[in-house]
């Protein structure tokens, strides 16, 4: 049996409910087999764990771990190029016109070894993990071919494998149709994109299933295609929506019970007022805002006023949001969109957790996994609010160091 006592730690909790971080002070955490047994103020610490021996943590904040709930970060190349362009005036839309974009990363991870990308992935899940990550979701998406699709995803799970850090897969197949597809998007969603799908579930490789509804990526319709082969298969959903446009996405994604929908800068209150009766979870991207220099910002106090909870991740991926870092997610959470810190904090744990449909993590309380971080930090607060600075003293994954 594996245990452990933390003490004179300040808990930031995250329980649903709580309010003001679920923070307890000179607090303890008992971990036993992975799993937090208890927590709470030290001198209501039951007698059971009495002669436990104790490791001082020194006064610093533990939090959940981050769960980063939205990447890309398996494919190979970069879009540096793309970059420039877009300073010099040309927009998402156009780049992926001429081109560019999703179907120049597809070009470069079609012609990559799953040894290569795996190779690449693990330098940005290296820094995601040494800002107290646990949990990646990692899409595929840059195939667009079924054996490309398939590649990703076994390379998503080879992670899991290298590196102290949980993962879960989202099958993107509905992502572009790529150029042997052009100006054919009902074709690829018939001969490539559902076929894929169906070899990825039954090799065990796709634990949600996501699409991007969008002008330039596939309609409603065409969605609607991809999430019925997905319920038949009984596959979570999730889906990219309203990022440039509203096409009613995310009204899609709730009729179908989807976990989630992302993005969302274009949502009307309709669509916000429909992802509260499904119960979904509202993933808030910060980083593609940012590098595509957009002006619209997802209508963070409709999701207030409906309870739609906002989960905060990163995006990370080659063109619309190279960031690798939950820490300045949050902070562009708070800065860019005005999110509370608490809610950027809970959007990075508590509610990530929850828009990969995971009940055992992303709050500190008995029975949930023993993720956690502990922060050179007086109060949670903070993670939020430095920028590009790490105060990550130690990540805890599963109980262990």
């Amino acid at each position: 049996m594996e245990r452990s006592l933390l003490v004179n730690a300040a808990l930031a909790t995250m329980e649903q409910g709580a309010g003001g971080y679920g923070l307890i002070e000179s607090a303890a955490i008992v971990l036993r087999d992975g799993r937090i047994d208890w927590a709470g103020p030290c001198a209501a610490m039951p007698a059971d764990y009495a002669g436990w021996e104790a490791r001082d943590l020194g006064g610093r904040l533990v939090t959940p771990a981050l769960i980063d709930c939205h990447t890309h970060i398996v494919f190979d190349g970069n879009r540096a190029r793309e970059f420039e362009m877009r300073l010099e005036g040309a927009s998402y839309e156009e780049i992926a016109r001429a081109g560019g974009g999703i179907v120049s990363t597809v070009k470069a991870t079609r012609a990559a070894g799953e040894d290569e990308l795996l190779a690449g992935a693990l330098t940005r899940a290296d820094a995601l993990i040494a800002e107290g990550v646990s949990t990646i979701e990692i899409k595929s998406g840059y195939g667009l071919d079924i054996e490309t699709e398939l590649k990703m995803l076994r390379v998503a799970r080879r992670i899991a494998a290298q590196r102290p850090v949980r993962v879960r897969t989202s099958f993107l197949g509905a992502h572009a149709a790529p150029p042997e597809f052009s100006g054919c998007a009902d074709a690829y969603i018939d001969e490539v994109c559902i076929p894929a799908l169906e070899a990825a579930h039954e090799a065990g490789l796709a634990d949600a299933v996501d699409g991007f509804c969008e002008g330039i990526a596939f309609s409603p319709q065409q969605i609607a295609r991809v999430f019925d082969k997905a319920k038949a298969l009984g596959i979570p959903l999730k889906l990219h929506a309203e990022q440039l446009s509203n096409l009613g996405g995310a009204a899609l994604a709730a009729r179908y019970g989807a976990m989630s929908a992302d993005h969302l800068e274009y949502l009307d209150e309709a669509g916000v007022a429909a992802m509260a009766e499904a119960g979904m979870v509202a993933v808030i991207l910060p980083g593609a805002f940012y590098t595509l220099r957009e002006t619209q910002a997802p209508p963070i106090a409709m999701f207030r006023k409906h309870g739609v909870p906002m989960a905060v991740a990163s995006d990370c991926n080659p063109g619309s949001s190279p960031l690798a870092s939950v820490l300045l997610s949050m902070n562009m959470a708070c800065t860019l969109f005005r999110m509370t810190p608490e809610e950027a904090l809970a959007g990075a744990t508590r509610e990530a957790a929850r828009a990969l449909g995971l009940d055992d993590t992303g709050s500190i309380e008995a029975g949930k996994r023993a993720d956690l971080c502990v922060w050179d930090a007086e109060h949670p607060a903070e993670l939020a609010y430095r920028i590009g600075f790490n105060p990550l003293h130690e990540r805890i994954f599963a109980g262990g160091a």
